[in-house]
């Protein structure tokens, strides 16, 4: 009975004792290969500057799919179908797919963001509908700060699914305002004016030259276009420190600024009799 036992016992190590070693063999191997794979992708990506969250989440993916690889291959040596098995994976990729079919937008989006790089952390952009600061960027969601610091939270898809306009994007930027004198006023005194108060600013630059220009001939005043170019970090403050200066100079040269009016003209009818 020992003797038929222990035949027994090695008939098995015999027939499957090498299958046992080839799978671990694979899987200890598929370890080494994915932490290499995955080493090497992360590397790859920090040569070539890529985002923070993008390195790690390619590098990752990268080990996960070495290592199911490896289970797969290890499954197979005992002779398990693993045909069979993959189309059941593939069945849940696609079930599990079209259940965050939302997610995965996001995701995919926030890829293109990451590797296209439209924006970064600290730009003043204009996308999916709100504008403020970019605090954070990530694999799903956008993060922003409007100006009187509320903490806005976008998905991906929305912000690529749109415009984007990027405030930050480069070092200069151009103030446009519109200032309007009377009909009965001099055109070339106010040029002047305005012409003295854009050279007059130290935030202003000088090349490109500032534009000042009649632009229309409105209903109830002549309007000038100013346009100078400051550094896109001084932008509120020109346009802030202009508008004010356009209304003080105007006053002080006898410049009038034109409002909407309007004259109600009264007649007194005679009675009948």
């Amino acid at each position: 009975m020992a003797e038929s036992t222990f035949q027994s016992a090695l008939d098995l190590i015999t027939r499957y004792g090498m299958q046992v070693v080839g799978a671990i063999v694979i899987l200890i191997v598929g370890r080494i290969a994915a932490g290499f794979l995955g080493g090497a992708a992360r590397k790859a990506m920090e040569r070539a500057k890529a985002d923070a969250a993008l390195v790690s989440f390619v590098s990752s993916l990268v080990r996960v799919a070495v290592l199911v690889f490896a289970v797969v291959a290890a499954l197979a040596k005992f002779g398990i179908q693993t045909t069979s098995f993959v189309a059941i994976l593939g069945a849940a990729g696609l079930a599990i797919g079209l259940a965050l079919q939302g997610s995965l937008a996001n995701f995919a989006a926030g890829v293109l963001i990451l590797v296209f790089k439209p924006f970064r952390v600290g730009d003043v952009v204009d996308a999916g509908g709100s504008k403020g600061k970019v605090v954070d960027v990530g694999i799903f969601t956008t993060t922003m700060n409007t100006p009187d610091n509320q903490k806005i939270i976008i998905p991906n898809a929305a912000v690529t699914g749109g415009k984007i306009t990027n405030v930050n994007a480069y070092d200069t930027r151009r103030v446009d305002l519109t200032a309007g004198i009377g009909y009965g006023d001099d055109i070339g005194k106010a040029h002047s004016v305005l012409t003295q108060i854009c050279d007059s600013h130290p935030s202003i630059l000088e090349d490109p030259a500032p534009t000042i220009e009649v632009v229309e001939l409105a209903d109830s005043s002549v309007n000038f276009v100013v346009r100078p170019w400051v550094n896109t970090a001084d932008y509120w403050r020109v346009y802030f420190d202009v508008t004010r200066s356009i209304k003080e100079e105007f006053d002080k040269n006898g410049i009038s600024i034109p409002f909407p009016q309007r004259d109600v003209h009264m007649f007194q009818e005679t009675p009948t009799n």
